[in-house]
């Protein structure tokens, strides 16, 4: 399953961004998507994760601020990121926790998206 990103840019703090990623394939089922980033010079760390039975966890650094959710088929992982700050400046990934079921019945390792860059100024 391949996971495309998309809703990333530049924002002024205390603006808002809302991050979406949509799997290739129809999921049936998948421990878990979640959001990731990585700022320069830093580790990736998470940001955020949605359960399939849609059980959300978030990083300290984020709670209150931003919220993960799915839609109904599974298919699309948004992220809802209000308040930001210029610390919430990174490269933003996606991930599908595998094994991934496909409604096919074809099950895939985890998945990582290419990543969308997120700037916020002060």
């Amino acid at each position: 399953v391949q996971l495309v990103e998309s809703g990333g840019g530049s924002v002024q703090s205390g603006g808002s961004l809302r991050l979406a990623c949509a799997a290739s394939r129809s999921i049936f089922s998948v421990p878990a998507m979640g959001w990731y980033r990585q700022a320069s010079g830093k580790e990736r760390e998470l940001v955020a994760t949605i359960r399939d039975d849609g059980t959300t966890n978030y990083a300290d650094s984020v709670r209150g601020r931003f919220t993960i959710s799915r839609d109904g088929a599974k298919n699309t992982v948004y992220l809802q990121m209000d308040n930001l700050k210029p610390e919430d400046t990174a490269v933003y990934y996606c991930n599908a926790k595998g094994p991934v079921l496909t409604v096919e019945g074809e099950v895939g390792p985890d998945s990582w998206g290419q990543g969308t860059q997120v700037t916020v100024s002060s």
